[in-house]
Parts: C-alpha cells; sequence; structure tokens
C-alpha cells in the first residue's frame, strides 16, 4: 500500500505531516510522489491566506476529482468546502502533546508504543507546541488549532535525544508561537539551553519568535551555545505603530528595534529574517514607509512578505477602509526587493570565510549554514552529515565554494 502526501503552510505543518509520514512507514506503508501509485492522499493544508487556501483546496479538487476511488485525508489549517474547520487532527494534536503517545480513545493496533523517527529528511523536525492564545485581529489560525498548548518539558528532550541517537546534526524546534511554550515553570529560553546542553554536535534551530521579554530572554540563550544557529526570524508584521495596535500585535516598533540591536550586540553577523504583512487595513502611505525604513534600518536579510488576506471570522475582516489589492501587492514586491537585495550583500560578506552546513542531498554536497544561507560545494559528502566548505564566490544569496573538511 503507497501512500501519497501534499503539504502546504509553515515549519508546524511540516513537522506533523514528518511525523505521520513516519508513522505510517512504521505500520507498513511504502511513500510516493507519484499520484497515480497512490492507494491513500494525505494533504495537510494551509488557510492562513486566501492565496494558500486556494492552493490546498485546489489540489484537493484535483485529487478528488483524477483519483475519485482513492481516498483523501485532510489534516491541518484549512476549511472544508462547506465552510466548516476541516478535520484538524485532534488526535494527532493530543499525541504530540502528550510526548507522541496516543490516547486510549484513539489508538489503533498497529499503532507503534514509541514514535517513530522521521528519517527522509535531513534535519530533524522538534514540535514543542501547538495552537496560540493570542487574539490578533488577522489571524484565523487559532480558530483551527485552539490555545496554546505545550509539549511537557521532559517529553521534548526525550525526542530531542532520539533525534540525536539517530545521527541528526540539526534540531528544527517549531511550533505555532514558539514565544508560547511553557511547562513546569520552564518557558522557551530554558528549552533552548537544554536542547544545546543534549550535543556539542548537533545544531539547535529556532522558528519564528515573536517580539517581547521572552524572545530577548531566548536571544540571550542563543548566544550563550555556540550550537544554536545564528539565525533569528522575528514575526514583525508592521514598522508602524498605529498598524501594530489595529493588529492587536502585543508590542511595538521600539520593541523590534531593541530585540535585534540586543541579537546583534550578542551574536554578531547573525541571521536576520522577518515576517511583515503589506495593506492590512487603513495602512497608509506612511504606516508603509515605517515598515520599509525598519527593514533598511535593521538589516533583515530575510523577508517572508504577505500582502494583507481577509479571513472570515477575524476582527480584522470586519475593519472598514480596506487597502486596494492592487496597492498591497504592490508593497509587498516593494518590501521584497529591498529584503532580497540585502540577502544578496549578506551573502557576498561570507566570501572567504569557512561555513558549517547540514547536508541535505546524497551524491552532493549542498546544505544551509547556521545563517539560513544555502550553501553548496564540488563533490559529494553523505546525507545528515556535517560537511565545512570554505565559500568562494556567490550566485545571488546562494553561496559556492570547496570542501575544507568534516566537523
Amino acid at each position: 500500500m503507497k501512500v501519497c502526501f501534499e503539504t502546504f503552510g509553515c515549519r508546524l505543518n511540516k513537522a506533523e505531516a514528518l511525523q505521520m509520514e513516519a508513522e505510517y512507514l512504521a505500520k507498513g506503508w511504502v511513500l510516493t510522489a507519484n499520484h497515480r501509485e497512490a492507494d491513500l492522499f494525505v494533504v495537510r493544508g494551509c488557510s492562513v491566506t486566501a492565496r494558500a487556501e486556494r492552493e490546498c483546496e485546489k489540489c484537493i479538487a484535483h485529487l478528488r476529482h483524477h483519483y475519485p476511488n482513492i481516498p483523501v485525508r485532510v489534516f491541518g489549517c484549512l476549511k472544508s468546502a462547506q465552510g466548516l474547520p476541516a478535520a484538524i487532527d485532534r488526535r494527532r494534536r493530543s499525541m504530540a502533546l502528550d510526548g507522541g503517545r496516543p490516547s486510549a480513545t484513539a489508538t489503533d493496533r498497529s499503532q507503534p508504543t514509541e514514535p517513530p523517527l522521521p528519517m527522509r529528511t535531513a534535519r530533524a523536525y522538534l514540535k514543542v507546541q501547538d495552537g496560540c492564545s493570542a487574539h490578533c485581529a488577522f489571524c484565523i489560525v487559532p480558530k483551527f488549532r485552539g490555545p496554546s498548548v505545550s509539549v511537557p518539558f521532559a517529553d521534548v528532550i526525550g525526542q530531542a535525544s532520539r533525534f540525536v541517537d539517530a545521527g541528526y546534526h540539526e534540531l528544527v524546534v517549531t511550533g505555532c508561537n514558539l514565544t508560547h511554550y511553557a511547562s513546569e515553570g520552564r518557558r522557551l529560553p530554558n528549552l533552548v539551553d537544554a536542547l544545546a546542553a543534549l550535543s556539542a554536535d548537533c545544531r539547535i534551530r529556532l522558528g519564528s519568535i515573536e517580539p517581547g521579554a521572552v524572545a530577548r530572554e531566548t536571544v540571550d540563550a542563543m548566544a550563550d551555545h555556540a550550537n544554536v544557529c545564528r539565525f533569528l526570524h522575528v514575526s514583525v508584521q508592521s514598522g508602524s505603530n498605529r498598524v501594530l495596535m489595529a493588529m492587536q500585535r502585543p508590542y511595538l516598533a521600539a520593541d523590534v528595534d531593541a530585540l535585534i540591536e540586543q541579537a546583534e550586540r550578542r551574536m554578531p553577523h547573525l541571521g536576520l529574517g522577518c515576517d511583515l504583512m503589506t495593506g492590512f487595513p487603513d495602512e497608509s502611505d506612511v504606516d508603509f514607509t515605517a515598515t520599509k525604513l525598519m527593514l533598511e534600518r535593521l538589516k533583515f536579510n530575510l523577508a517572508h512578505v504577505f500582502p494583507y488576506s481577509e479571513r472570515p471570522g477575524t476582527v480584522a475582516a470586519t475593519l472598514g477602509n480596506p487597502v486596494a489589492k492592487n496597492v498591497r501587492s504592490s508593497r509587498a514586491h516593494t518590501l521584497a526587493r529591498v529584503a532580497d537585495a540585502a540577502r544578496v550583500r549578506y551573502a557576498q560578506s561570507f566570501i572567504g570565510k569557512t561555513v558549517e552546513i547540514v547536508v541535505e542531498r546524497d551524491k552532493a554536497c549542498v546544505g544551509r549554514t547556521s545563517e539560513y544561507l544555502v550553501c553548496d560545494a564540488v563533490g559529494s559528502a553523505k546525507r545528515k552529515t556535517v560537511a565545512r566548505i570554505f565559500v568562494t564566490s556567490t550566485e545571488g544569496s546562494q553561496l559556492h565554494g570547496r570542501i575544507a573538511g568534516k566537523a
């Protein structure tokens, strides 16, 4: 029996999909990317934006039209055709938040006692939190995933230890809102300390974090450990205080400035990423300019820019004075160009330096640096191993070099 996965959206969705793939493998299924070979389709969807939702629904419609006799299972953040939340994987959520053990009501006879490891990827994805207790005006995610719930601290460390024992050299820490992580009095900075202490040979990469006190403490924890990746991705959304307040975000632009200043002081030359939204209701030219100036001032070199998308059921969808969609898109393209140019300059600063990558492919030497830049080198190295690359040139934001040895 063969199962085909189609996964959309964020790292959290990817982490959940990889875990589900591993469980299917443990039950004797075979993974396939060929639709014609599949006996089952599993779609993990996303409704964060209207575009993402359309892509997911288009994929599902395609599968059901061309393969009407093949079951399609839908999970994640996605609405059904009836406009109701789709089959959010509540069983999977409860398993992940109970250390991977299925509940008595959810288990089946073929379910293993311990969750298998997802071995298809060079990097391991470690889900530590789900849901969000914030009430941002534009966000639909809490309606799908519910309030914030954290994986017990001991269970996170146990799962991470199994990944390390299985030979992984990078753990990607994922969650719906990592700064909400809380277990037995431990927060995200404590988790970073514990994960980094597991093995000096395994680096820890954090997903997106939100500005605030927890983020500042997390930056200090990152700086204290050489094996924590020197890349910080911040959920910024806007550089305008007026827009941030309308979005009901729990910080102001000054908090973003303070966080980045602290991060660069503690970890010079780190990679900086951000999430930005353009065209939120009533966003003026002045508001947009404030965001553009922040992007330039703080030297973000990776930006995920999204034009605002109305999500039914959110506060923002009821606000007046909408920004024209062509203006939203134009502003998004402007910010993307600024970030892309900054990323090219940032990549060029690595010429003549030696970086480390976790090799992502067999029979090739390509992977990402600690700073989240793609880097390749002539020759080959075994997948999942760490290679040292002397950077000789760049192409856009990609680094090229020669193998300097294994780390």
